[in-house]
């Protein structure tokens, strides 16, 4: 059995006490890698941010999900690395869960939220 490997992006609201809010997901599997994200969640961080710090959020969670910046495992595990005080990206984690759409939906919906969502499929 194939296993399902994703990892957590989150806006990172109150970094002194690690407070932070599940906004998306980098979803690995042997077709390749895609990003989604929540653009309700992404919406509501207007009230949380300045407009500076949002349009900065919002422009990295945007370039994630359309370019091919995250098209490795390494560019999964130095987002990890090197995130900023603004943006987090946890580890990658396995499940063991046959890669598949359903899979990835039911993931999407118990990690970041259980309505619609952006995706991009990447080769």
């Amino acid at each position: 059995m194939n296993s399902l490997r994703y990892s957590i992006i989150y806006a990172v609201i109150r970094p002194e006490i690690s407070e932070q809010l599940s906004i998306g997901l980098i979803i690995v599997d042997n077709q390749g890698i895609e990003v989604r994200y929540s653009q309700k969640k992404l919406n509501l961080l207007q009230g949380i941010f300045s407009e500076k710090e949002y349009r900065f959020i919002s422009r990295v969670i945007n370039s994630l999900q359309r370019n091919q910046s995250v098209n490795s495992v390494e560019a999964v595990n130095y987002l990890t690395r090197y995130s900023n005080n603004l943006i987090a990206v946890s580890p990658l984690q396995t499940i063991d869960l046959e890669p598949s759409e359903q899979s990835k939906n039911w993931l999407f919906r118990n990690y970041v939220y259980d309505k619609a969502f952006k995706a991009r499929k990447r080769a």
